[in-house]
């Protein structure tokens, strides 16, 4: 059965992107720093088994409109060559490409529902800063994989701002380093 996951990368003083997210700077300024290590013309060997991990264990992906508007120009395609549904108030029609197909989805849950079904044995991808809080909140997320890089951005978007729950548990599952970027992954523990 699919796992919803959040995986980002993030500064040292907790940053996902850089201040001012445009489709001119998906990321934001300074965004694309935190993104080096997945797109180094020769990363190192723990680098390159992480991204290789992401890319081999996602059947489907989550993500906001904004992450929608803003990333499909840079991408030029789906984020992955999977089926994409796009949370939004405001849906489109759905949206085909080379990789994958963008689906317009009014509802968050439904929106998972649907990923893990398209999914199947491998990842359901949560990729957005808003949709990502959302799911954490509501109790959606099984897995939480930071790539925490050695910077101070000093200003951008954070993952774990104003989360609407008193506290959410985590259990360490893994820590990998490399010299670009420590992976840590996080099994969240769900209350019975």
């Amino acid at each position: 059965m699919a796992i919803v996951v959040l995986d980002f990368s993030m500064s040292l003083d907790g940053f996902v992107a850089g201040p001012n997210v445009s489709a001119k700077l998906p990321m934001g300024e300074d965004g694309m720093r935190l993104h080096e290590w997945l797109f180094a013309a020769e990363p190192n060997a723990v680098d390159a088994e992480a991204g290789r991990m992401m890319r081999e264990t996602t059947g489907a992906v989550v993500l906001g409109r904004r992450t929608f508007d803003v990333g499909v120009e840079e991408w030029n395609d789906t984020p992955f060559p999977v089926p994409c549904f796009v949370v939004t108030h405001n849906p489109l029609e759905e949206r085909i490409e080379k990789s994958g197909t963008f689906t317009f989805v009014n509802d968050l849950e439904h929106a998972l529902h649907r990923a893990k079904a398209a999914a199947g044995e491998k990842h359901v991808r949560v990729m957005g800063v808003e949709v990502a809080r959302q799911s954490l909140e509501a109790g959606f997320v099984d897995e939480i994989g930071i790539q925490l890089v050695p910077v101070l951005l000093g200003d951008g978007l954070r993952l774990f701002e104003n989360l609407g729950t008193e506290h959410i548990e985590l259990e360490r599952e893994s820590v990998l380093e490399s010299p670009q970027v420590t992976h840590l992954r996080f099994r969240v523990v769900q209350e019975r």
